[in-house]
C-alpha cells in the first residue's frame, strides 16, 4: 500500500510499504480521510518533536521513518481475536494516543499525561496517511449516524479544543480570547460557544481566517499589526478576559495572552512549541493570574461527536481543501506554509 512517511524535516515521501495485519486485540481500518494537523506541520518544518529518531518509541517500538497522520476516520475491515467493541463495516474515528498503561498518570486514567506519551501517526505504529492502518481496540470510537467521514476527520482536533476549554476555569457567561485562528483556534471558538462563553475575541493576522472566526461566532477579530491587541481586548472587556488561549507557538504572543486577562485571569497554552518563550513573572504575580498547559485530550471523543450531531465543529466551514495522498507535500504541507487562508486540509489515501 502507499503511505506518507516522515524521514526528516522537510523530507516526507509517499512510498510503497507492507500493508499492516491485525493481531489479537487490534482493529484494521481502511482510511477514508485524514487531516493535516499543526503538529504534522511542525514535524515537517522543524521536527523531530514527537517522531522517534534516536531510539525506538517506548510504546510503539518504532523509529523513523514513520507513517504520519493522526486525525482520521475510516471503515473497520478486519478485527483481531478478542475484539468486541467494533466489527467489520463500522464507521469509526481513532483516538490516536499511545500510552504505556503503567505509569502513575495512566493508572489514574490521565493517559494523555503518560511518561511515554506518543501518537499513532507521529510516534510510530502506522498512521492515517496510508490506505490501511491497525490500532488497538480501545483507540477506536464508532461514529454516530449522520456524521460524514470528513466530519470524522475533525474529531481529533476538535477534541483538543474541547479539552482545552474543559481544563480552563471558564464559566458560563465568561469572556475569552483566542490568540491564533488556525484550525485549533477556530475549533476553540466552537468549543467556547458550546461551553457558554458570552464574548469571544480573536487575534489573527490572516484576513481569510479572520472572516472565518467571525463566521463561527467571534465578537471581534483584532489584527495585531494594525492595533494593540492587548489594549483593544482590555478596553472591550473593561479590564481583560477571564481566559485567554494561546494557539500560535509564537513567543511574543504568550506575553500578550497573559496581559489580555483580567486580575485572577488564566492563560491556557495549547500550542506545541519549537523553542523557548520568556515573560516577566510579575505579570502573573501582581494580578494573581495563572498559566496552564494542556496536551491532547482524554475521555472526550464521544462528547465531541455528540456536539457535532448538534451542529458544532462543522466540516463544511472548516475544511478548505481536499487532496490525494500523492500530492500531500506540494498541495498539503507546502500549501499550509504559503497559503494562510487554508484552515483544514484533508487527505484521501488510495482507495
Amino acid at each position: 500500500m502507499q503511505a506518507a512517511r516522515w524521514h526528516r524535516a522537510r523530507d516526507i515521501k509517499v512510498e510503497d510499504i507492507e500493508e499492516p495485519q491485525v493481531s489479537a486485540g487490534t482493529v484494521k481500518i481502511k482510511v477514508a480521510w485524514t487531516g493535516i494537523c499543526g503538529s504534522d506541520l511542525h514535524e515537517y518544518l522543524a521536527g523531530p518533536i514527537f517522531v522517534p529518531v534516536d531510539k525506538p518509541h517506548p510504546v510503539s517500538g518504532d523509529i523513523a521513518p514513520i507513517v504520519m497522520g493522526h486525525e482520521f476516520s475510516g471503515e473497520v475491515v478486519e478485527v483481531g481475536a478478542g475484539v468486541s467493541k467494533v466489527k467489520p463495516g463500522d464507521r469509526v474515528v481513532v483516538e490516536p494516543i499511545l500510552s504505556c498503561g503503567e505509569c502513575e498518570a495512566c493508572r489514574e486514567q490521565k493517559y494523555n499525561l503518560c511518561d511515554g506519551l506518543g501518537f499513532h501517526g507521529l510516534s510510530g505504529g502506522g498512521g492515517g496517511f496510508s490506505s490501511y492502518t491497525v490500532v488497538k481496540e480501545h483507540m477506536v470510537h464508532r461514529m454516530p449516524e449522520g456524521l460524514s467521514y470528513e466530519q470524522g476527520a475533525l474529531v481529533e482536533p476538535a477534541a483538543v479544543a474541547l479539552h482545552a476549554v474543559r481544563m480552563s476555569s471558564l464559566k458560563v457567561g465568561g469572556k475569552a480570547a483566542v490568540f491564533g485562528a488556525g484550525p485549533i483556534g477556530l475549533l476553540l471558538i466552537e468549543a467556547l460557544r458550546a461551553a457558554g462563553a458570552s464574548e469571544i475575541y480573536v487575534v489573527e493576522l490572516s484576513p481569510q481566517r479572520s472572516e472565518k472566526a467571525l463566521e463561527l461566532g467571534a465578537r471581534r477579530v483584532i489584527d495585531p499589526t494594525k492595533e494593540d491587541a492587548v489594549e483593544v481586548i482590555r478596553q472591550l472587556t473593561a479590564g481583560g478576559v477571564d481566559v485567554a488561549f494561546e494557539v500560535t507557538g509564537v513567543p511574543a504572543v504568550l506575553k500578550q495572552c497573559i496581559n489580555s486577562t483580567s486580575y485572577e485571569g488564566e492563560t491556557i497554552v495549547v500550542s506545541i512549541w519549537e523553542g523557548e518563550a520568556a515573560f516577566n513573572p510579575n505579570t502573573i504575580v501582581l494580578k494573581e493570574r495563572s498559566v496552564k498547559g494542556i496536551i491532547a485530550y482524554r475521555h472526550i471523543f464521544p462528547a465531541v461527536m455528540e456536539l457535532m450531531t448538534q451542529g458544532y465543529f462543522p466540516a463544511d466551514k472548516l475544511v478548505t481543501k481536499k487532496i490525494e495522498l500523492a500530492d500531500i507535500v506540494s498541495e498539503g504541507f507546502e500549501a499550509l506554509v504559503r497559503e494562510k487562508q487554508q484552515v483544514k486540509i484533508l487527505v484521501r489515501p488510495p482507495q
